[in-house]
């Protein structure tokens, strides 16, 4: 009996032993088969990627900081760009549109828009129609400088150049506040006689006569069958009806 319980408590402190050593094993991940091992190194890739993950989340923030700093720095000179277009946009309406500045500040070209167009119900007469898209006031010439020509014409002396009202005097500049026209009538053929020149198809613009340098005028085509004939030109107006008042009274040539 003593054997036997002595062979008892030997194979318990055997199974005792083994089991310590089986847990053993298990805390070192070492089954044998390499599932456990497969955790860890799971784990351990996910660790891995996690600060990876991190690392590259890290390179992007600097990476955002960068391409925020270059934001910055293009909406900087965006900024300035736009502050530009706004001061243009904006000072259209706060900027100065008093008739006084306009009389001391000339239109300048990149300021204006011009469009030549048939005047609805005439066969004759065009409209010139100069916008001030610029950000202030401005003052342009009494009336457009305008001749009639070919444009194929190497040599433009020959032009024709309308009659303009005469006896003007008042004030320095014909004044344009911003988002308005300036507009003016030219009678091609005010008689609708015969005999008139079949040759011009050209109608040459330039915005103000007295400030603006020859290479700023602007060329319009009429098309064929156009006739010329002692043309008429206005002086500038607020309205198409007050432009063909005004060049009805053209009698001095421009």
């Amino acid at each position: 009996m003593r054997t036997i319980h002595s062979r008892k408590r030997t194979a318990t402190l055997g199974a005792a032993v083994t089991a310590v050593l089986a847990l053993a094993l298990t805390a070192c991940g070492g089954d044998g088969g390499g599932t456990k091992s497969a955790g860890p190194a799971d784990n351990a890739a996910k660790s891995a990627a996690s600060a990876g993950a991190s690392q590259q989340s890290g390179s992007d923030d600097s990476s955002d900081t960068a391409t925020t700093g270059g934001s910055a720095e293009k909406v900087t000179s965006s900024t300035g760009t736009s502050k530009s277009g706004a001061a243009k946009t904006g000072t259209t309406t706060g900027g100065d549109t008093s008739d006084s500045y306009a009389y001391k500040h000339p239109c300048k070209s990149e300021d204006l828009s011009v469009r030549v167009y048939a005047r609805e119900g005439s066969a004759t007469q065009q409209v010139i129609e100069v916008n001030n898209t610029g950000a202030n006031a401005c003052g342009l010439s009494y009336f457009p400088r305008v001749s009639l020509g070919s444009a194929s014409a190497q040599d433009h002396s020959g032009d024709v150049t309308p009659l303009v009202p005469s006896g003007l005097g008042g004030a320095p500049a014909y004044p344009v506040k911003p988002k308005t026209a300036a507009i003016a009538v030219i009678d091609l053929n005010p008689s609708g006689a015969d005999g008139a020149l079949t040759w011009i198809n050209e109608l040459n613009v330039l915005a103000d006569g007295d400030h603006m340098p020859n290479a700023e005028q602007l060329n319009f085509p009429l098309g064929p069958d156009v006739n010329v004939l002692d043309p008429k030109l206005g002086l500038y107006s607020g309205t198409i009806a007050d432009a063909v008042s005004s060049m009805k009274q053209a009698d001095s040539k421009s």
